[in-house]
């Protein structure tokens, strides 16, 4: 019985498991972030404070075990904010220690690469080594080699700001509330893709650049608004759906030239922005054309959550992969490590 702990934003989640298979899946969000328009990470810390006790017992609780029955405990080493990850990893640690159980420290990107593997009753196809994931959420941007379940080695990063980043962006620029990401994704149903063009910014290799489209999009909207201050209202959804298409051709170009360069055919998505319906759709239609065998999580799978944790501690606990109580919590933490 492994209980796994999240906490690497602004979403506190705790996942009890027996084996590899799924027994709950408990997270509590944090509604105060709106009103700033992004996360205040000391906001953020203080949240977690009061949601981890709660979260945790609601846990146990779904999964009809007492704590005293936990074989292990995994928790978010990093990357993520900082004061954040030391209210899971203290919690962790704490009740580890309480406990007399080991420890497992995880990689908060491998474990969205994880993601695909988690069984519960309604279970998901799950790739087949070697496979390919473009793992895209608001910090991060990869495409990621899997060899293994523990074995994983970044072919392709963001040399800049993720492309989760860019959505938020965008829909601040168009004055949408915070989290901005998914009312693109919304809003862009109902507009043309074709309506507006911005570059695709070059970078090396299987790289990707986002912080020039930003750039491009705020300077273009501007320019527009000295000549209709209506701009932005009448244009929403085709804005809305433009900026979104860009940054999927970016996504998917870079992704196709990875299956080019490495052969592989499996090819999986994960992290937050993997709940974007656009992506979602467009990266099936290209696997239909390519030949690819697709695989993307279900929903709840997509964004942060300590179901991803637990799995990934289960398989690390197997390998006897286990942490101590003088492991610190890292800001950031290169998937290429693990």
């Amino acid at each position: 019985m492994i209980l796994g702990i999240e906490s690497s934003c602004d979403d506190t989640s705790a996942s009890v498991f027996e084996n590899d298979f799924m027994l709950s899946n408990c997270i509590a969000g944090q509604e105060i972030h709106r009103q700033y328009g992004g996360v205040v990470p000391e906001l953020a810390s203080r949240a977690h404070q009061k949601n981890i006790v709660p979260v945790t017992e609601a846990a146990l609780g779904k999964a009809g075990i007492k704590k005293e029955q936990l074989s292990a405990i995994a928790y978010t080493r990093g990357p993520g904010l900082i004061g954040s990850l030391l209210v899971g990893s203290s919690f962790a640690k704490g009740l580890a220690l309480a406990l007399n159980i080991p420890l497992l420290e995880v990689n908060h990107m491998q474990a969205h690469v994880m993601a695909h593997f988690i069984r519960s009753d309604a279970s998901q196809k799950q790739p087949a080594f070697p496979f390919l994931c473009l793992t895209v959420s608001g910090g991060h941007t990869q495409i990621v080699l899997v060899s293994d379940y523990l074995k994983m080695e970044v072919l392709g990063e963001t040399l800049d700001d993720a492309a989760g980043e860019a959505f938020d962006k965008a829909a601040k620029i168009m004055g949408l509330p915070y989290p901005g990401g998914p009312l693109v994704d919304k809003l862009a149903k109902e507009g043309n893709p074709l309506s507006f063009v911005f570059p695709h910014p070059k970078a090396p290799g299987l790289n990707f650049s986002f912080s020039g489209l930003k750039t491009s999009f705020l300077y273009f909207v501007n320019n527009e608004l000295k000549k209709d201050n209506d701009f932005i209202q009448k244009n929403k959804a085709n804005l809305s759906a433009s900026i979104q298409k860009t940054i999927i051709d970016i996504l998917i170009a870079k992704l196709r030239q990875a299956s080019r360069q490495t052969g592989i055919k499996e090819i999986a998505l994960a992290g937050g922005v993997s709940a974007n319906s656009g992506l979602r759709h467009r990266l099936l239609q290209e696997g239909l054309q390519a030949g690819w065998n697709v695989y993307i999580p279900e929903l709840q799978f997509c964004t942060d959550n300590a179901a991803m944790i637990a799995l990934t501690g289960y398989y690390k606990m197997k390998k006897g992969q286990f942490s101590t109580q003088e492991v610190s919590s890292t800001a950031r933490y290169p998937l290429n490590n693990r």
